[in-house]
């Protein structure tokens, strides 16, 4: 009687603890704004296709336009899964941290009292990237842009990887946002220099991994390069699956993502994925009661896309050379889930 009753205690324990717990979600997006520049020509900054005067007539108006389909976009990234905005948000293109206050003060995030992570990079189209988070969730404790310099090339200047350290609970969490080199004037002879940006980034997350072997860190970026080229399987040296991604491996879940056809930008006809998460073996094998990574997805909805004519289905985008079209980005965003388990 008594191994009766100590049985059917035990199994009302594992029911009680079973229906008890809870998965909590987090989402953490990644986007190219196309071009996200103010009106005014500033001094040292190649924006003059960016303003009033120039063929694009790039004006307020549009602008205005701009800040308010980018910030409902962001908006509603990983809502449907999470039911709350981004923990943080990776942005490429942006010309200043101007542009990125007038984006998180857009009604569609203001709610979110969203911080700024930002920094002026090298980049001769004045173009940079930054990181917007959520300050009532994450705390930032260290920030560090690290420039991309090629000694072959001392003319030759890009976009800083930012490196943002931070407390996300109660847990130390890390974001590199990246813009690698362009593919301009062709992808063999661009290789190089998309080589290089992938050597710096896994040498930032390297020094981060030896500090700490179970550093939980968060890549994100338009890398210009797809999850098949080189910068991402030789000098990433990203895996492919999750059960093979040991102490002091990346893991990239893009690779599975692409090889099943989705790209975020298009390209004459094809599809690439330039816009991609790779997240460290801590992240990957933390313990199920912290924060993990569960998932990535690229955020595709009818809304980004032409609806018609010869580019239906493709991301509609601001301009087409100086055509204004009044679209999102040239560019979907993508996003990644981390998750926990709760009592």
């Amino acid at each position: 009687m008594r191994n009766v009753i100590l049985l059917s205690a035990f199994l009302i324990f594992l029911t009680f603890t079973g229906t008890a717990q809870k998965i909590k979600l987090a989402s953490i997006a990644f986007y190219n704004t196309e071009n996200l520049y103010d009106t005014i020509n500033q001094p040292n900054v190649d924006d003059t296709e960016f303003t009033p005067e120039a063929p694009s007539k790039w004006n307020t108006a549009r602008y205005q336009l701009k800040i308010k389909h980018l910030s409902e976009v962001l908006s509603k990234i990983g809502t449907e899964q999470v039911g709350e905005l981004p923990l943080a948000i990776g942005l490429a293109e942006v010309e200043n941290r101007g542009v990125v206050e007038d984006l998180i003060k857009a009604p569609a995030l203001k709610s979110a009292n969203y911080g700024i992570v930002h920094f002026d990079s090298p980049d001769k189209r004045g173009i940079d990237v930054a990181l917007i988070y959520r300050q009532d969730l994450f705390k930032v404790t260290a920030t560090h842009k690290a420039p991309l310099r090629i000694d072959s090339l001392p003319d030759f200047f890009t976009r800083d990887q930012l490196v943002v350290a931070g407390i996300f609970d109660k847990k130390p969490l890390y974001f590199i946002v990246n813009h690698w080199p362009s593919r301009s004037g062709g992808e063999e002879r661009s290789t190089q220099l998309r080589n290089a940006a992938a050597r710096l980034c896994r040498s930032l997350a390297d020094s981060l991994m030896r500090i700490n072997p179970k550093a939980k860190i968060i890549i994100m970026g338009d890398l210009n390069d797809d999850p098949t080229n080189e910068s991402i399987s030789k000098y990433m040296k990203a895996k492919s699956s999750e059960t093979d991604t040991h102490s002091g491996d990346l893991f990239d879940p893009m690779i599975k993502l692409f090889a099943d056809g989705n790209g975020t930008l298009e390209y004459r006809g094809k599809w690439n994925l330039f816009d991609q998460f790779m997240v460290s073996s801590g992240l990957v094998n933390a313990p199920k009661r912290e924060y993990h990574f569960s998932a990535a997805k690229i955020y595709k909805e009818p809304y980004l896309l032409e609806q018609e004519g010869k580019y239906k289905g493709t991301p509609w985008r601001t301009y087409a050379g100086t055509k204004y079209l009044g679209g999102y980005s040239d560019h979907l965003p993508s996003y990644i889930l981390i998750e926990k388990k709760t009592r």
